[in-house]
């Protein structure tokens, strides 16, 4: 699962941040929480724009995004502060990510009572109409004495209070489970997979089905290649290196930006009939619609589905199992979301692999079987075992729901 938890203070020492942060590395292996701040939220004024903040379009993306929210308040003579109410005002006002999205109230302050009296009010707060939370009931963590509670790390010092946090985690866990059945996908818009407008990032001057696209549009940009440097976010590669990195990789890549236009793929060096996902050097650049033009129209139905959820955010990934593989293949694709800073939707990555391998080294090295099926793994293969295996395969999101094939299997965060 992935929790966003926001620091309901813009104060620099913020005991309420350092309680999140604690909740974050302490509680890792329970969920993924991504700490976010509310600091250059400007005060709530509904003659301006909410997106004209980059910080409002962040904290709107990760929490629709989000399969529960954490908020972590201060109190301020007995509420909360100007700075998180001035969020929920904007975030319920013409957009609501709150809306149906579980929510954990937990607080800190310097005193006995830690935020009880804040804790009330801003339950309050997101019940009202157009904030609508599922805010869980009870369960509530209340950090008093701030200033002792933590040592020079960060670390709740208290073995009990550590305790109690576990519990009360524990319970919005399962509370998340609970009220994501009740979860409605929002409708899926009609998608543009032919590209007819364009975004900041489409290459202008060349149509994108042409089949020496790459050669002419890095002519017009005048790209890069070769021993030329490239700054990343966690390193400094050549062009060649970051080639090199792409094409080692043990899978097929896709890249397809946030207006459907077919970018990269990572094995133009193979021969099309010996990839999972057939491409061809000419795809590159071409329209979506373009590069699906040869599926019946229920399938292209499929294309616009998973386009359409990734891009509402419903789900992060889709996976799939490309049905009718020959023995000893488990042909699967995962189309995973990607953001731009903002938390808007940025486009799809593709990974295209034989599972197969994967899961005889996982049986191999474990000494494990699978459940199911008539005939036992041999020792180095691959059949569908005897049921002496320890466990299930996963917990991931349901396998309906996607307008025309059976075989996607989809979750959000999981």
């Amino acid at each position: 699962m992935k929790f966003v938890g926001l620091v309901g203070s813009n104060y620099d020492q913020s005991y309420n941040r350092k309680l999140l942060e604690f909740i974050r590395r302490h509680f890792k292996l329970k969920f993924e929480l991504e700490v976010l701040e509310i600091d250059e939220v400007p005060m709530f004024n509904q003659d301006e724009k909410w997106d004209e903040s980059f910080q409002l379009r962040l904290l709107y993306n990760r929490i629709t995004r989000a399969d529960g929210v954490i908020i972590a308040t201060p109190e301020h003579n007995h509420t909360i502060s100007a700075s998180l109410k001035s969020v929920l005002e904007w975030l319920s006002y013409e957009v609501h990510p709150f809306e149906n999205k579980p929510v954990m109230i937990v607080g800190a302050s310097y005193y006995d009572q830690g935020t009880s009296r804040a804790q009330v009010h801003l339950r309050k707060i997101l019940d009202a109409p157009g904030v609508n939370a599922y805010t869980l009931p009870g369960n509530e963590f209340l950090l008093g004495k701030a200033k002792e509670a933590f040592d020079v790390n960060g670390n709740i010092t208290n073995e009990g209070t550590v305790n109690f946090l576990e519990t009360c985690l524990d319970n919005f866990v399962k509370y998340v489970g609970v009220v994501s059945k009740l979860k409605k996908p929002k409708p899926i818009e009609p998608e543009d997979l032919y590209c007819t407008n364009s975004i900041a990032t489409t290459i202008q001057g060349v149509d994108p089905d042409d089949p020496e696209w790459v050669e002419k549009a890095a002519e017009l940009v005048g790209a890069v290649s070769g021993d030329t440097y490239v700054k990343l976010d966690h390193g400094i590669l050549t062009v060649n290196q970051i080639d090199m990195f792409l094409k080692a990789m043990p899978f097929e890549l896709t890249f397809a930006d946030d207006n459907n236009q077919f970018l990269y793929f990572n094995n133009a060096h193979q021969d099309p009939d010996t990839m999972f996902g057939k491409r061809v050097r000419a795809q590159s650049g071409n329209r979506l619609g373009t590069v699906h033009g040869t599926l019946p129209d229920s399938r292209m139905k499929n294309v616009e589905w998973v386009v359409g959820v990734l891009r509402n955010g419903d789900q992060e990934y889709v996976r799939t199992i490309v049905p009718g593989t020959p023995e000893g293949v488990i042909n699967t694709h995962n189309y995973q979301a990607m953001y731009y800073p903002d938390g808007s939707y940025a486009g799809i990555n593709e990974i295209i692999f034989n599972f197969q391998p994967w899961l005889d080294w996982y049986l191999n090295t474990t000494g494990q079987r699978l459940v199911g099926g008539n005939a036992a793994a041999p020792a180095g293969g691959h059949g569908h075992g005897d049921a002496d295996a320890t466990s299930g395969a996963s917990d991931a999101g349901d396998a309906g729901g996607h307008g025309g094939g059976a075989d996607a299997t989809s979750g959000a965060s999981n």
